[in-house]
């Protein structure tokens, strides 16, 4: 039994990226899932780093207005811990993508960000 051969959907979408002559193409039949993660990583990175400035903006703007109410500084400093946590966690993440790529002299990786 033969399954029928679906079009595929994402023909037309590309990654725009500064390796790889600038965009990956989708559609090409030998696309590794390396290239699209490198294509893919700047944009999560900086998407991290927007979601960690509104927790931050969040959870300081609660403590603000909590009124002095305990239960809600509580909730407020643990948006703030929280948030602080996982920037350490992106920014630790970014440190070791960069040491795993110079170690492994895989230049693909260290120049994603630049």
């Amino acid at each position: 039994m033969r399954l029928p051969k679906i079009e595929n959907p994402f023909k037309d979408i590309s990654i725009p990226t500064r390796e790889l002559g600038g965009v990956i193409n989708i559609n090409k039949e030998d696309l590794k899932l390396g290239e699209i993660v490198s294509g893919l990583l700047p944009y999560l990175f900086a998407g991290a780093g927007l979601f960690l400035l509104l927790y931050l903006i969040f959870g300081g703007f609660q403590l603000m207005t909590s009124g002095g109410d305990p239960k809600k500084m509580q909730e407020a400093k643990g948006k703030l811990t929280n948030a602080l946590v996982g920037f350490i966690i992106v920014f630790v993440a970014y440190w070791l993508v960069q040491i795993v790529g110079t170690i492994l002299g895989i230049e693909a990786i260290t120049n994603i960000f630049r």
